[in-house]
Protein backbone atom coordinates (compact mmCIF):
# COMPACT_ATOMS: atom_id res chain seq x y z
CA UNK A 1 0.00 0.00 0.00
CA UNK A 2 1.47 3.39 -0.98
CA UNK A 3 2.69 5.47 1.93
CA UNK A 4 3.05 8.97 0.48
CA UNK A 5 -0.01 11.15 -0.04
CA UNK A 6 -0.45 14.77 -1.13
CA UNK A 7 -0.19 15.97 2.47
CA UNK A 8 3.33 14.50 2.79
CA UNK A 9 4.85 17.02 0.36
CA UNK A 10 5.66 20.49 1.70
CA UNK A 11 6.93 23.49 -0.30
CA UNK A 12 10.69 23.79 0.04
CA UNK A 13 11.27 20.11 0.79
CA UNK A 14 14.24 18.62 -1.07
CA UNK A 15 15.08 14.98 -1.76
CA UNK A 16 17.96 13.38 -3.65
CA UNK A 17 17.55 10.19 -5.70
CA UNK A 18 20.24 8.02 -7.22
CA UNK A 19 23.06 7.70 -8.02
CA UNK A 20 23.07 6.00 -11.40
CA UNK A 21 26.04 5.46 -13.68
CA UNK A 22 25.36 6.19 -17.36
CA UNK A 23 27.50 4.21 -19.80
CA UNK A 24 28.54 4.85 -23.38
CA UNK A 25 26.71 1.68 -24.41
CA UNK A 26 23.43 2.95 -22.91
CA UNK A 27 23.80 6.32 -24.61
CA UNK A 28 24.46 4.80 -28.04
CA UNK A 29 21.73 2.15 -27.69
CA UNK A 30 19.10 4.72 -26.69
CA UNK A 31 20.15 7.04 -29.51
CA UNK A 32 20.14 4.26 -32.10
CA UNK A 33 16.54 3.43 -31.26
CA UNK A 34 15.00 6.79 -30.36
CA UNK A 35 17.23 9.78 -31.27
CA UNK A 36 19.70 8.77 -33.99
CA UNK A 37 21.54 12.06 -34.28
CA UNK A 38 25.34 11.89 -34.77
CA UNK A 39 26.12 13.66 -31.47
CA UNK A 40 24.51 10.74 -29.61
CA UNK A 41 25.93 7.90 -31.71
CA UNK A 42 29.53 8.53 -32.67
CA UNK A 43 32.42 10.23 -30.86
CA UNK A 44 34.07 11.58 -34.03
CA UNK A 45 30.84 13.01 -35.43
CA UNK A 46 29.87 14.35 -32.00
CA UNK A 47 33.15 16.26 -31.65
CA UNK A 48 32.11 18.42 -34.63
CA UNK A 49 28.79 19.42 -32.99
CA UNK A 50 27.88 21.96 -30.31
CA UNK A 51 28.19 19.17 -27.74
CA UNK A 52 31.89 18.82 -28.55
CA UNK A 53 31.78 15.10 -27.86
CA UNK A 54 29.45 12.18 -27.33
CA UNK A 55 26.49 13.07 -25.13
CA UNK A 56 23.20 11.46 -24.16
CA UNK A 57 20.00 12.52 -25.85
CA UNK A 58 18.03 14.98 -23.76
CA UNK A 59 15.10 12.59 -24.04
CA UNK A 60 17.23 9.83 -22.54
CA UNK A 61 18.03 12.12 -19.61
CA UNK A 62 14.30 12.68 -19.10
CA UNK A 63 13.73 8.91 -19.14
CA UNK A 64 16.52 8.39 -16.61
CA UNK A 65 15.07 11.14 -14.43
CA UNK A 66 11.65 9.44 -14.55
CA UNK A 67 13.14 6.10 -13.56
CA UNK A 68 15.06 7.63 -10.67
CA UNK A 69 12.03 9.44 -9.25
CA UNK A 70 9.85 6.36 -9.81
CA UNK A 71 12.28 4.32 -7.72
CA UNK A 72 12.77 7.21 -5.29
CA UNK A 73 9.18 8.05 -4.40
CA UNK A 74 6.54 7.72 -7.11
CA UNK A 75 6.10 3.96 -6.78
CA UNK A 76 5.66 4.38 -3.01
CA UNK A 77 3.08 7.13 -3.39
CA UNK A 78 -0.54 7.59 -4.34
CA UNK A 79 0.53 9.19 -7.63
CA UNK A 80 -2.23 9.47 -10.20
CA UNK A 81 0.16 10.59 -12.94
CA UNK A 82 0.90 14.08 -14.19
CA UNK A 83 -1.05 16.58 -16.26
CA UNK A 84 2.09 17.38 -18.27
CA UNK A 85 5.50 18.98 -18.07
CA UNK A 86 5.79 22.74 -17.67
CA UNK A 87 9.42 23.05 -18.70
CA UNK A 88 12.52 21.05 -19.60
CA UNK A 89 15.97 22.58 -20.02
CA UNK A 90 19.07 20.75 -21.22
CA UNK A 91 21.92 22.82 -19.83
CA UNK A 92 25.02 20.61 -20.14
CA UNK A 93 25.75 17.35 -21.93
CA UNK A 94 25.54 14.05 -20.10
CA UNK A 95 28.79 12.26 -20.96
CA UNK A 96 29.49 8.54 -20.89
CA UNK A 97 30.79 7.32 -17.53
CA UNK A 98 28.97 10.01 -15.56
CA UNK A 99 27.20 9.17 -12.32
CA UNK A 100 24.00 11.19 -12.02
CA UNK A 101 21.56 12.00 -9.23
CA UNK A 102 18.21 13.80 -9.21
CA UNK A 103 17.42 16.61 -6.79
CA UNK A 104 13.66 17.06 -6.38
CA UNK A 105 12.41 20.28 -4.80
CA UNK A 106 8.75 20.82 -3.95
CA UNK A 107 7.83 24.21 -5.37
CA UNK A 108 4.14 24.31 -4.52
CA UNK A 109 1.16 22.24 -3.46
CA UNK A 110 -2.50 22.86 -4.09
CA UNK A 111 -5.71 20.95 -3.58
CA UNK A 112 -7.76 20.26 -6.68
CA UNK A 113 -10.81 22.50 -7.00
CA UNK A 114 -12.76 20.04 -9.13
CA UNK A 115 -11.66 16.78 -7.48
CA UNK A 116 -11.43 17.09 -3.69
CA UNK A 117 -9.89 13.62 -3.35
CA UNK A 118 -6.66 14.76 -5.02
CA UNK A 119 -4.06 17.49 -4.98
CA UNK A 120 -1.16 18.71 -7.10
CA UNK A 121 2.50 18.86 -6.11
CA UNK A 122 4.71 20.97 -8.35
CA UNK A 123 8.34 19.83 -8.44
CA UNK A 124 11.54 21.18 -9.86
CA UNK A 125 13.81 18.31 -10.79
CA UNK A 126 17.53 18.81 -11.40
CA UNK A 127 19.75 16.14 -12.90
CA UNK A 128 23.19 16.53 -11.32
CA UNK A 129 26.49 15.06 -12.41
CA UNK A 130 29.18 13.75 -10.07
CA UNK A 131 30.56 17.31 -9.68
CA UNK A 132 27.09 18.67 -8.71
CA UNK A 133 26.76 20.55 -12.01
CA UNK A 134 23.15 20.81 -13.16
CA UNK A 135 22.76 19.04 -16.50
CA UNK A 136 18.99 19.18 -16.93
CA UNK A 137 16.05 20.82 -15.19
CA UNK A 138 12.40 19.88 -15.40
CA UNK A 139 9.34 21.44 -13.79
CA UNK A 140 6.26 19.24 -13.55
CA UNK A 141 3.28 18.60 -11.30
CA UNK A 142 2.20 15.24 -9.92
CA UNK A 143 -1.39 14.42 -8.99
CA UNK A 144 -1.67 12.60 -5.65
CA UNK A 145 -4.50 11.20 -3.57
CA UNK A 146 -5.33 13.20 -0.43
CA UNK A 147 -5.64 11.41 2.89
CA UNK A 148 -8.45 13.71 3.91
CA UNK A 149 -10.42 14.41 0.77
CA UNK A 150 -12.03 17.80 0.87
CA UNK A 151 -10.27 18.86 4.07
CA UNK A 152 -9.30 22.50 4.41
CA UNK A 153 -5.63 23.23 3.75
Amino acid sequence: MPKLHWEDFKPGAVAIYGPRLVTREEIVAFAAEFDPQPMHLDEAAASATLLGGLGASGWQICCLLMRMIADGFVLDSTSMGAPGIDEVRWLKPLRPGTQIRVRATVLDTRASNSRPAMGFVKFQYEVLDDQDAVLTTMVSSTMLVRREAGAAQ
